[in-house]
């Protein structure tokens, strides 16, 4: 599967293999499961995460793993965005400190 990224002008489109997103499932439901007891999003608490916003906050994280050059950490993370939103063509990532303006692209 692939993940279309965008920060800035910065594109990368990252590629996971099924085989990567069967080995992470159980990271995957560790972090549905953090992310069930609810989730400070930049300044407002959420309580109850939908699907967008679960993978706003993975959007975060993959932003820290490709400005950390964490190749592991980046194929993880577009996963989850992968999974947790079947149809999505591409992540718009917000820098300016506020990941509820992160948008997704639906295909």
């Amino acid at each position: 599967m692939k993940l279309n990224v965008h920060i800035g002008d910065y594109s990368r489109q990252v590629e996971v293999p099924d085989a990567k997103l069967a080995e992470a499932e159980g990271i995957f439901a560790k972090m549905d499961s953090d992310m069930d007891k609810g989730w400070q999003m930049s300044r407002s608490w959420v309580d109850n995460l939908d699907a967008r916003q679960r993978c706003q906050v993975a959007a975060d994280r993959l932003l820290t793993a490709i400005e950390n050059e964490n190749e592991a950490m980046t194929m993880l993370m577009a996963g989850y965005i992968l999974k947790t939103m079947p149809g999505i063509q591409g992540i718009y990532i917000s820098v300016d400190g506020d990941m509820n303006q992160t948008e997704i692209e639906m295909g």
